[in-house]
């Protein structure tokens, strides 16, 4: 069964005027309803996914979210979305959805696992989670004629790349299970092409930092492991230290070297990609990064001047299954899309996410001090 715990209002026609009845303005209304467009997106209520529904919505699309709030929080989906609980991998529950909003257009896939060294520990829940549940979701697509599709995939396709910075064209040799799950999609979604005419777009991300510069959303994964959130977390007391994984990787410092990209210019990147599909664009696959990288030394420093305090860290051995260097080549994003990135700035994505992260605190403080009055 389907729940949808909140619909989007219609607004046409629900304040009366005086001077005569309004036909045109109701007329263009329901016109505007009629052509209004449709997405579902998987995961809108984690980090990226919520993201993108924002961004999806200020462009005029009207959103429906699917998520089973493992990890992500049901507050982070705009309240303009339609939201459904449940998750991308319930064929029963995704046939319903798909039946009862024919209208869907396009479908945005952002559920899934995605923490490197969990996935080397634990690789059949990843499979299951990344490989089959995207497989009954893509099927459900089919069987209900929607033919538009935009995937979340990584650069870990590459594992340990020959060339940085890295083209779309450079061997995929993943280093872990989460790497391979999503590079099995990958090719699943091409098959599918073939067989099926499914135009895609794959976005093989770089590392995603920051929060939404308005404020609206921003990371609130439980137990992140992404290296900004982690050090912002201390930076703000969330976390009493972080610790740096290996220093002793090939690298001007013998820290890992990665391109992070802010997560607003990586949810216009998705905007954009669906626009192509909408046009009739062929399927693609392509990174989103900025194409050049920072050392999570560099990364650290960048932490202590926004926050304007050090951080306690650790040194630690390094983890299984991290790549020394990633940095994306990202000219083929620019060049099919006229992308052009808004936040490409180390200090500024940092900004933002310490912004994000010192409004959660103070908002459960504030919780905390109104349920010790109650």
């Amino acid at each position: 069964m389907v729940r949808a715990q909140r619909v989007r209002p219609c607004a046409v026609g629900t304040s009366i005027l005086p001077g005569p009845f309004p036909v045109d303005r109701i007329r263009k209304g329901l016109a505007r309803i009629v052509d209004e467009r449709t997405a579902l997106v998987t995961g809108g209520a984690g980090y990226i996914g919520s993201h993108v529904a924002w961004a999806l919505l200020d462009a005029g699309w009207r959103v429906i979210v699917l998520d089973d709030l493992s990890t992500g929080r049901r507050e982070l989906v705009p309240p303009a979305a339609t939201f459904v609980e449940g998750g991308s991998g319930d064929a029963a529950l995704l046939r319903g959805v798909l039946a009862a909003e024919r209208r869907i257009e396009a479908v945005l896939h952002f559920a899934g696992s995605i923490v490197v060294p969990e996935s080397v520990v634990d690789p059949l829940a990843y499979y299951r989670n990344n490989v089959v549940g995207s497989i009954e979701l893509i099927d459900a697509c089919l069987a209900a004629g929607v033919k538009r599709f935009v995937f979340s995939s990584t650069a870990a396709v590459y594992g340990d790349p020959d060339q940085v910075p890295i083209p779309e064209h450079a061997p995929t040799r993943p280093l872990n299970p989460y790497g391979h799950s999503k590079l099995m999609i990958e090719q699943v979604l091409k098959d599918c092409d073939h067989a099926h005419r499914l135009p895609h777009v794959a976005l093989r991300y770089f590392n995603v930092a920051g929060a939404d510069p308005g404020g609206r959303t921003g990371q609130a994964t439980p137990k992140a492991t992404h290296l900004i959130k982690v050090a912002c977390e201390v930076a703000v007391g969330a976390r009493e230290a972080m610790e740096i994984y290996g220093t002793d990787y090939p690298t001007p410092d013998g820290t890992c070297v990665r391109d992070y990209i802010h997560v607003s210019d990586l949810a216009d990147a998705h905007v954009k990609a669906l626009e192509h599909l909408m046009a009739g664009g062929s399927s693609l696959t392509l990174n989103c990064g900025y194409g050049h990288g920072f050392s999570v030394r560099e990364v650290l420093r960048m932490v202590e001047q926004v926050a304007g305090r050090p951080l306690a860290v650790r040194e630690g051995p390094r983890r299984a299954g991290d790549s020394p260097r990633l940095v994306a080549e990202p000219g083929a994003l620019r060049e099919r899309f006229s992308w052009n990135p808004r936040h490409d700035d180390l200090r500024t994505i940092v900004t933002t996410a310490l912004a994000w992260e010192r409004r959660r605190v103070g908002a459960e403080r504030g919780a905390g001090r109104t349920a010790a009055l109650s």
